[in-house]
């Protein structure tokens, strides 16, 4: 009982003797832990910043709906551009391809044929008002009955206008603002890739869109737009699945894409299948490596900090001999005086883990105000993991130190001049 009062007394004794060393030589503390602050401060920065990035994409792919099936030609799953040369070969989707989902896939709920247009930058017009870089597509009425398109003003497009190729098109809210300002849009007549459409919707912008995306959609209908882009081959086709039968849905919609494009019992499939958990997945596995990368190089900062400190410590055990030597000749075990200097160490790197927690948070609330649809947050084990690591280093980077110091000879240290 004694042994363990004498320790926490001692340790106490400590924490302020190294309080009072860091009030007497701020700057030098200061510097000595520069280190420690940078680290932990990327730490908990990039951390923060990864949530609000990790909440908006996959609120973002949440929106695109549960219950909706995204089919490409590529396969499911987000590889940034990563596609072999059989991927890229591979023969578009078709219209047919829908309709055949629509007819034979009783768990259906609906299905959208999404048209690309050629390569090019495409452009809208509205009285000397331009809108560049925009989002064009061709689809057809059951687009908005799958729920992806809420609308602002106005209304979507009907069968009978995409039937008669009529000169319509529902654009999105970004594009709006570019081109009406605050203006009513409906009934008004556009200029898209120099031909002209009488707007008849405005649709709000996503409910999760990303970070900094802009709302450029321009929806024509689907026989529309094929008037326009005749040479156009590539396709997307969204599927809404009936409530609960997303697995079921599938299912249904891999066999009659199958059977579509003439494919063995023995072949892979030559489309791709996504939903929104699928993306999530595998976004996340993306950003979690980003996320290693980053705290590895954070760790340069806690590295070149840990050495700094380490550097002081055996300074101050320099400077300190006689005052070692002294407690050492009345008694202080070789314990008590790694204690203390570990103690040092360790508040010194604590006090430069906290200062990095203020300038984590400033990253996170700059980060915010430079992307307000960032919702970044400093989150708990960002936070939890720079105060431990920062302690961490100084038990590490003090322990030489301190060994050094208890191992002194008490008669060499009392003559140290």
């Amino acid at each position: 009982m004694t042994h363990k009062t004498n320790n926490r007394a001692l340790l106490v004794a400590g924490i302020g003797l190294a309080l009072a060393a860091i009030r007497g030589h701020k700057m030098r503390a200061f510097l000595t832990v520069l280190g420690v602050i940078i680290g932990t401060g990327t730490i908990i920065g990039v951390g923060s910043i990864m949530t609000g990035f990790d909440g908006a994409v996959t609120g973002a792919i949440k929106s695109f709906g549960t219950d909706n099936v995204m089919v490409l030609k590529f396969p499911a799953g987000i590889k940034f551009g990563h596609r072999t040369r059989e991927e890229w070969l591979r023969k578009p989707l078709t219209y047919e391809n829908a309709i055949a989902i629509r007819e034979r896939c009783p768990s259906v709920l609906s299905v959208s044929p999404y048209l690309f247009p050629g390569r090019g930058i495409h452009s809208a017009r509205y009285k000397g008002n331009d809108g560049f870089n925009l989002n064009l597509g061709g689809t057809d009425e059951k687009y908005a009955q799958g729920g992806n398109a809420e609308m602002k003003m106005g209304r979507f497009f009907t069968e009978f206008e995409n039937v008669h190729r009529s000169p319509v098109v529902v654009i999105g809210e970004d594009l709006y603002k570019s081109l009406f300002a605050s203006g009513d849009a409906v009934g008004k007549e556009i200029q898209v890739d120099g031909h002209s459409y009488f707007v008849v919707g405005v649709m709000n912008r996503p409910a999760n869109s990303f970070p900094g995306q802009q709302d450029n959609r321009v929806l024509l209908p689907y026989h529309t737009m094929r008037k326009l882009e005749p040479s156009a081959q590539e396709h997307m086709i969204i599927v809404t699945a009936q409530p609960g039968m997303l697995s079921k849905t599938i299912d249904e919609v891999r066999g009659v894409l199958r059977q579509e494009r003439r494919l063995k019992y023995t072949d892979p499939d030559n489309f791709g299948l996504n939903t929104a958990e699928q993306m999530i997945e595998d976004f996340r596995q993306v950003t979690a490596v980003t996320a290693i990368v980053m705290v590895v190089l954070s760790s340069i900062g806690l590295l070149v900090g840990g050495i700094g400190v380490m550097n002081i410590m055996l300074v101050s055990v320099t400077e300190r001999t006689k005052e070692i030597g002294i407690r050492k000749a009345i008694g202080a075990r070789r314990i008590d005086i790694v204690i203390q200097f570990l103690t040092e160490a360790v508040v010194l790197t604590f006090s430069g883990g906290l200062l990095g927690m203020l300038l984590g948070w400033i990253i996170s609330k700059a980060a915010a105000l430079a992307f307000p649809s960032l919702p970044t947050s400093v989150p708990v084990w960002a936070a939890a993991l720079g105060l431990i690591v920062s302690v961490g280093v100084g038990l590490f980077f003090g322990l030489w130190p301190a060994t050094k110091a208890a191992r002194l000879n008490p008669v060499e240290a009392l003559r140290y001049e």
